[in-house]
């Protein structure tokens, strides 16, 4: 939380010799959210004034997560304030590195590879010895080992696919279609189109996937599990 909070006061201004509740007041709004004052790491005015006899003075601030190690500080840069009477604020905020992935394993729902990976997990499960399962170990094993035949078959049936913002399954010709002329156009008209497109798409895919699910199913788990994927 930053900003010109237009308070002065001797917690954040050691020019200004006094204190008042109203700061205190601002210290408890902020706390209320985990924010709490921001350590300067540089001190000098953020208000730089033009009158005489007037002095520059410290009232913009910046409210940071408390207790956070990272961002525990923040500048001012009063020489690039060119002709505003206030100076900037910046605060360097690091950015973990991480590996964004491009690609998934997947399996598409009423393809072949779906209907061999269920054909193959059935028969596994069916050959598979659960007559001898009389203590807790033995029962974790035969757990483990049916997850290991769902990742080997799953593995066996999947495809690889590029992953992209328009990776989903309501995608459709329209949705590209009414793109692609936007692209070709790049009116605001065509745009708003291709979004009206996507919405009925995707109302229509999920209403027809709820009904799908409601009506063959006839379970709530189903509809609920289908949702969070």
């Amino acid at each position: 939380m930053t900003g010109d909070f237009n308070i002065r006061d001797s917690l954040w201004d050691p020019s200004f010799p006094f204190h008042s509740s109203i700061s205190d007041n601002l210290i408890i709004i902020a706390d209320s959210f985990n924010l709490s004052l921001s350590n300067l790491t540089n001190p000098c005015p953020t208000r730089y004034s033009d009158t005489s006899g007037e002095s520059n003075s410290v009232i913009n601030l910046m409210f940071l997560c408390s207790g956070s190690s990272e961002l525990d500080g923040h500048s001012i840069h009063p020489k690039s304030r060119l002709s505003s009477d206030h100076a900037s604020l910046s605060i360097e905020i690091p950015i973990v590195e991480e590996v964004i992935q491009s690609s998934k394993f997947t399996i598409f729902p009423k393809s072949d590879q779906e209907k061999a990976f269920i054909e193959e997990v059935i028969l596994n499960f069916k050959i598979l010895n659960t007559s001898d399962i009389d203590n807790s170990e033995k029962l974790d094993n035969i757990v483990n080992h049916l997850g290991l035949i769902i990742e080997q078959v799953w593995k066996k049936n999947t495809k690889r696919s590029r992953i992209s913002k328009h990776s989903k399954q309501w995608w459709s010709d329209k949705c590209s279609q009414s793109l692609n002329i936007y692209r070709e156009s790049r009116s605001l008209e065509n745009w708003k189109n291709f979004k009206k497109v996507v919405k009925n798409v995707k109302r229509s895919f999920f209403c027809a996937k709820i009904q799908e699910i409601a009506n063959k199913r006839k379970g709530p788990w189903e509809l609920t599990n289908w949702i969070n994927r």
